[in-house]
């Protein structure tokens, strides 16, 4: 019998009643929740407004993480081994150089000699394995340190040695058949050995040479004499060996690293310094300007023996403004430094990597973009000048590594990925010509004169450094509209008549007078129609491809003579109908 009146459900009694979901027990939740709600509102308002949120240092601000740059993807790549010189016998000297000069037309290479010191001279499409009996430059009596091409003259070259000696070098257009031993000058200045040689940027024959007798002596080649025994100027502030040399752009400033780890901006032409770095924390073993920033990068060790770079303001080394430690590796420290992308390339001794950073005039100034990784070591490294670049693939910098362990020499090419074809001129802005802006009498007079730019899009013209009067301006107008070279090379004449590109014991070359249409042939840095006959099927292809990439770009050139005569016929027609209405 079922009682009525109480409190309790009538289904209390049965089995499992209260797990069964009714109406009432539906409303009854739902109107505890909705007073639980009610609730938490009341207690929770004035909780909420006293306490507002807090922004999290972690949160995502608008700022983006990353610098928008179009070198983030830069990569390197390396030539395939038929574009590799290989068999190259390189030098095992422990000194800290470079050991490799590159220009458009050569590869210099410093190498083992017995009975004193030797470089080979390598054309640049001369690739593959090296006869081991190819002909050496060889003239000093001590071990070779340093080499460096003229920057105006792809057919000279400085070499300095243990001997004390510096020598000057013509290296003759042809290939070398035998050894080269005759020098075109010798500068005999120093007493002890001398570890490092730098043209001057702007100036024409203008060197300076370091050596272990702690000064940098500056020499004037634009004389007769082919002994040089005293140099214009002889810099004497340094206590200890001198490890490094650099320029600004304009050549008016000079910096130096010495072994007593302190970094020096000198004034060359008097030879005062003009700022001095004694700071404790970095140990600086090499420096480079970067470019016009006003700004020195130096790398070295830290207290801790840390490889490490830091970061000066030209005018204020006291202290850094930033300084980042690499690794825990020995090996030197050589930074390369392109002023057109703003990027440092990093390159170690010893190591297989290549790191770059891009540089800003803002905080943080290094901003790293990645690294080119490989597993031989080099031991020493060459750059190639921006106008011997392959501007059809985006290459932007190369790299040319000394592997020992293998005596290869391997081409690293660093290259923008882009799918166009055509010319990115946002990738090649105006860079340094092969043309001096000033004599060697007017630098020593103490003129200063930027670099000659050129641009590097096929067929272009140079770009003066300074503005032109206004009666020379039509006159240049006139100039552009004629066929121009490729690549223009300084015209620079020297007291007994050489121009850069001609044989050293000819006084008036034959091929003198057609030097502006012999230049139009030129493509990758070397004549096509002067190279030597093809002995493999490789380097019949390579010819074979070079040979389709001339025809192709002398279309490309014969359409933009026809643009400017089309321009240059309208022209005159405005003139002549301009002049008709008077």
């Amino acid at each position: 019998m079922i009682e009525s009146g109480g409190s309790d459900p009538p289904t209390k009694h049965l089995h499992g009643a209260a797990s069964v979901p009714t109406r009432s027990n539906f409303k009854r939740k739902k109107q505890k929740k909705s007073l639980r709600e009610q609730m938490w509102n009341v207690s929770g308002n004035t909780r909420l407004q006293l306490s507002p949120p807090v922004h999290k240092p972690n949160q995502m601000s608008w700022h983006p993480q990353y610098r928008s740059s179009k070198f983030r993807h830069v990569y390197g790549k390396p030539a395939s081994k038929e574009n590799c010189y290989d068999s190259v016998p390189i030098t095992r000297s422990v000194h800290d150089n470079h050991f490799c000069a590159v220009n458009p037309h050569f590869i210099a290479v410093v190498t083992e000699c017995a009975g004193g010191g030797a470089f080979l001279v390598i054309p640049l499409h001369q690739t593959g394995k090296l006869d081991p009996h190819y002909p050496k430059v060889c003239g000093h009596r001590g071990n070779v340190l340093d080499i460096k091409w003229n920057p105006f003259n792809d057919f000279e070259i400085a070499s300095c040695s243990e001997d004390a000696t510096i020598k000057i070098w013509n290296i003759p257009k042809q290939l070398l058949t035998r050894n080269l031993t005759t020098y075109r000058k010798e500068l005999v200045g120093h007493s002890r050995r001398v570890g490092l040689v730098e043209w001057h940027p702007t100036a024409a024959n203008i060197l300076f040479s370091a050596g272990y007798d702690y000064k940098v002596m500056v020499w004037n080649l634009d004389t007769k004499e082919s002994v040089i025994a005293n140099p214009v100027r002889t810099i004497t502030c340094h206590q200890d060996v001198i490890l490094s040399m650099s320029f600004n752009t304009n050549g008016s400033l000079l910096a130096t690293t010495c072994k007593d780890r302190k970094i020096r901006v000198v004034e060359p032409r008097r030879g005062i310094v003009l700022q001095e770095a004694s700071y404790k924390g970095h140990r600086a073993n090499k420096v480079l300007f970067l470019g016009s920033l006003k700004k020195l990068l130096s790398t070295g060790t830290s207290r801790w023996n840390n490889r490490q770079m830091a970061l000066w303001d030209q005018d204020n080394l006291s202290v850094p403004l930033t300084e980042e430690d690499l690794d825990g590796s020995s090996g030197v420290l050589f930074p390369f430094y392109d002023p057109d992308t703003s990027i440092l390339y990093i390159v170690g001794k010893g190591d297989g990597n290549i790191r770059y950073y891009e540089v800003s005039t803002e905080k943080p100034y290094l901003s790293y973009l990645t690294e080119y990784r490989s597993y031989n070591p080099q031991k020493g490294i060459g750059i190639m000048p921006k106008r011997g670049l392959d501007v059809s693939s985006c290459e932007i910098y190369r790299f040319y590594k000394l592997i020992t362990t293998k005596s290869l020499i391997e081409p690293v090419s660093m290259i923008v990925p882009r799918r166009s074809e055509s010319y990115q001129e946002d990738i090649y802005p105006p860079t340094a010509a092969a043309q001096p802006s000033l004599t060697a009498r007017e630098w020593l007079s103490g003129m200063n004169g930027e670099p000659i730019m050129m641009s590097l899009r096929p067929g272009s013209e140079l770009l003066d450094a300074q503005p032109l009067p206004p009666e020379r301006l039509l006159s240049k107008s006139v100039v552009q509209a004629s066929p121009r070279p490729l690549e223009p090379v300084a015209q620079l004449a020297t007291e007994d008549g050489q121009t850069p590109c001609s044989r050293p014991e000819e006084k008036a070359p034959k091929w003198a007078t057609e030097q502006k249409l012999e230049k139009s042939w030129l493509t990758n840095g070397f004549d096509v129609f002067e190279c030597p006959p093809p002995k493999t099927e490789n380097e019949l292809l390579q010819m074979f491809y070079r040979q389709q990439e001339e025809i192709r770009r002398l279309r490309e050139l014969l359409m933009q003579r026809e643009v400017q005569t089309k321009q240059l016929e309208l022209e005159i027609k405005n003139l002549r109908m301009g002049l008709g209405h008077f």
